[in-house]
């Protein structure tokens, strides 16, 4: 799986992308990111990225050369064999991404993320050049990039191999419709004098089963 990722801050991702599951994901080579800096598709001596829109109104769009210019070059690179391939751009008008989208997306070879910023992106790239617009939430981001971490760390999890223990994602939360996890508790059975529930230190695998499936359901 390779997550192309198009936005004007590319320094943005270093910290999150060089910790944890998805750092050990990329050294097993499970998965690549590979960020594009938007700028590097301009064509001015500015290397201008936005304008004022038409009509009026406030704030700047992005331009829809650079963001065409750049996802073309992308396609053009990528390898005959992986070319299955979707371009997802990011928007507060999006469809709202679920867990349902990460599974499905999961499945494709290479997955390219427009950031949007600003105020928007030029309605050409959402009309003509992505396959689909995704939001996070019913509420506004300065810009793509953390939606892009989240979509890229959703579908990183679900990649065979990522994580340590295989069975992990079949019983977690969203695993399937309408499907919230169980409480879990560790170490220590007592702490400040709230206790563990009985039933799941009694060794009975049946009852904790039952109990289990009665708190999901709740």
């Amino acid at each position: 799986m390779v997550f192309h990722i198009v936005t004007i801050f590319p320094k943005i991702f270093d910290s999150y992308f060089s910790e944890s599951i998805v750092k050990r994901a990329q050294n097993k080579k499970l998965i690549n990111i590979k960020i594009h800096d938007l700028r590097d598709h301009t064509t001015d001596k500015h290397k201008t990225v936005d304008d004022t829109p038409y009509g009026g109104g406030a704030g700047m769009l992005l331009k829809v050369e650079p963001i065409w210019s750049c996802v073309e070059a992308i396609k053009r690179k990528i390898a005959t064999k992986n070319r299955k391939i979707r371009i997802i751009l990011f928007s507060a008008k999006g469809k709202r991404y679920t867990q349902s989208d990460a599974k499905r997306l999961a499945k494709y070879k290479n997955i390219i993320m427009i950031c949007g910023r600003y105020e928007g992106v030029d309605e050409r790239v959402a009309k003509y050049l992505a396959d689909e617009e995704i939001s996070i939430g019913d509420y506004v981001l300065t810009g793509g990039e953390i939606p892009a971490m989240v979509v890229a760390d959703s579908i990183t999890r679900l990649i065979p191999g990522v994580l340590g223990n295989a069975e992990s994602p079949k019983d977690e939360s969203f695993s399937r419709v309408g499907y919230l996890e169980y409480p879990q508790y560790t170490k220590p059975a007592e702490f400040n004098k709230m206790k563990v529930p009985e039933v799941l230190m009694g060794g009975n695998h049946k009852k904790i089963e039952e109990w289990r499936s009665k708190k999901s359901k709740k």
